[in-house]
């Protein structure tokens, strides 16, 4: 009998349950969009106040790091020609952190000062239809690039400081700061407390938990084809951070010349190499997002090496003429392997 009772109660607790809850947001945040895919597993959570909370989100962020924002705290950095010290915010001194790490680790190729090349080819407020840039002007651009010679960050005070070391310095955050406002709404779900979720913004992602079939959520990887929009591959993601970066996207042509609107460091130019696209899995967004750029700037040769040192998992896509799919060769990583098969 008290099997049985207990065999009753059980029916009828389970009963009550509710089903799980699928909320799905979306919105336009950093000058691009962000959706969201959520399992509220008791079905107690109003949309209307996850997307305020994070809508709340995006909007610190913005005010942090947008570039397009002149209110915002790096733009006003960016604004004053002082060298002295500046207290800056956690989150930016976090981010900044995290750039000083990927720029030191990527031979350099990861920098944040590259804003006046982004301008003088183009991939700014310009645009491609300007002159193409000569010799003089790019070596006078590469005077005010270099993040470890035009930045000094001090992320142990209280509060945190950034300084330039000369007037005229540039902080541009665009390959950073989507990474970073991905992982912000994820702890924004979090602490409302979802623990199943995907959360996209421009492309960069970060999943937690599982789908909505029980299983790590499934990702597609763009093919890097200008023509049209296909996938090349499907990958498995939970609680990690994921972002690509490809040349096919953003760039322009003139003279038969292929431009891309990521920039080579060391000779302040686009880069020429046969990699199109870097997918990074990580730890968090904002390192998948940084890695990914660092990755594809330094090509699939010199940015496998690093991704191996530093047991990264990375999939490139370079195109190869003799390559029988469609012209394209995917390379991966051991560290992206093993995750892809669960080890």
């Amino acid at each position: 009998m008290v099997r049985a009772a207990l065999l009753g109660l059980a029916l009828l607790l389970a009963a009550c349950k509710s089903e799980p809850a699928r909320l799905e947001l979306a919105g336009q945040t950093m000058g691009t969009t962000y959706s969201i895919v959520a399992l509220d597993l008791e079905a107690k959570l109003d949309p209307d106040r996850v997307q305020a909370a994070v809508e709340a989100t995006l909007e610190r962020v913005n005010a942090g790091m947008s570039n397009w924002d002149p209110a915002s705290e790096i733009s006003r950095f960016n604004a004053q020609d002082s060298t002295d010290p500046v207290g800056i915010s956690g989150e930016l001194a976090e981010v900044m952190a995290a750039a000083d790490r990927v720029h030191r680790l990527s031979e350099g190729q990861f920098d944040v000062t590259l804003g006046p090349l982004i301008e003088l080819w183009g991939f700014g407020s310009r645009t491609p239809d300007t002159p193409q840039p000569d010799d003089r002007a790019i070596a006078a651009a590469m005077a005010l690039v270099g993040q470890d010679r035009m930045l000094v960050l001090d992320a142990g005070g209280s509060p945190a400081t950034l300084a330039k070391t000369q007037p005229g310095v540039d902080v541009y955050l665009a390959a950073i700061a989507k990474g970073y406002g991905v992982d912000a709404v994820a702890v924004t779900l979090r602490d409302l407390g979802l623990s199943d979720y995907l959360v996209e913004i421009g492309g960069e992602v970060v999943a937690a938990g599982r789908n909505p079939e029980g299983a790590p959520w499934r990702i597609g990887i763009e093919r890097p084809d200008t023509a049209g929009r296909s996938v090349q591959q499907v990958v498995g993601l939970s609680d990690m951070g994921m972002a690509t970066s490809g040349d096919y996207r953003n760039y322009f042509e003139r003279d038969g010349v292929r431009y891309s609107h990521i920039i080579d460091a060391r000779t302040g130019r686009p880069v020429s190499h046969a990699t199109a696209s870097v997918t990074v899995l990580a730890e968090s967004a904002m390192m998948a997002d940084a890695w990914a750029t660092a990755l594809l700037a330094l090509g699939r040769e010199r940015g496998m090496r690093i991704a191996e040192a530093q047991d990264l998992a990375v999939l490139f896509i370079a195109r190869d003429a003799q390559a029988g799919d469609n012209g394209f060769v995917t390379t991966t990583s051991a560290r992206f392997r093993d995750l892809q098969a669960g080890r």
